[in-house]
């Protein structure tokens, strides 16, 4: 099982979406389109929400 850092508030069907197209970290998410993610079954705007200030806090962000 691969390690994964993503908040738990964005959902389990987020999560899935997100694992399945094989990013399992926040580090991976960094630079990655918004388009690209909405385009991915389960993630919508509360996810990207979330996951942009997730990876703000660390001085990342989407691209």
């Amino acid at each position: 099982m691969v390690a994964s850092d993503l908040p738990e508030g964005i959902g389990a069907p987020a999560t899935r979406a997100l694992t399945g197209a094989g990013y399992h970290t926040l580090d991976q998410l960094a630079g990655v389109s918004q388009a690209e993610l909405l385009a991915l079954h389960g993630v919508g705007p509360k996810a990207i929400r979330i996951l942009s200030e997730v990876l703000a806090e660390r001085g990342q962000a989407l691209g």
